[in-house]
């Protein structure tokens, strides 16, 4: 009997002692994914291929660009790190919005005023052309009928009534 407890505890400790060290083992190496490193490399756009995004670009640029966005994360670095890091290194043409402040936020500004300037001009037009077709209505002489049709519509309406 002494034997089976013994070998019982034995093959328990065993057990611990296996899962303590996978846990270990997990816990070192993190790896970022690529829904974290999509995620940072969709707000930068390549530097040498015009106007395409960093997380679509195939070129071997791009594949290391994004190499280099895991390692960065995987070692702790932060959005706004990584982001700033790739700026210093390229210039602000690789961010994929423009930074709202300085001469950049004409970026943001115009387009809403570029709007509110059509809006205006579009009310301002059919403002005119609603006074334009009131004028004509008023300038117009009444037509007159003849006495004779007058008259005839008088009698026929009062033999309606």
């Amino acid at each position: 009997m002494r034997d089976k407890v013994s070998l019982s505890l034995t093959t328990i400790l065993a057990s611990l002692l296996a899962v303590a060290t996978v846990q270990a083992q997990e816990g070192t190496g993190y790896t970022a994914t690529d829904d974290e490193v999509n995620r940072i490399a969709k707000q930068l756009y390549c530097p040498v291929c015009p106007n395409t995004p960093l997380d679509v670009c195939e070129t071997k640029a791009c594949q290391d660009w994004r190499a280099q966005i895991r390692d960065q994360l995987t070692s702790g670095w932060t959005e706004d790190q990584i982001i700033s890091y790739f700026v210093d290194q390229y210039g602000e043409r690789v961010l994929a919005e423009p930074r709202r402040s300085g001469f950049t936020s004409l970026v943001w500004i115009l387009p809403i005023i570029a709007v509110a300037l059509g809006v205006t001009v579009a009310v301002q037009v059919v403002r005119g052309w609603r006074r334009e077709s009131k004028a004509e209505v008023a300038d117009e002489p009444a037509a007159e009928l003849p006495a004779e049709t007058v008259a005839r519509l008088e009698r026929e309406l009062r033999e309606l009534r």
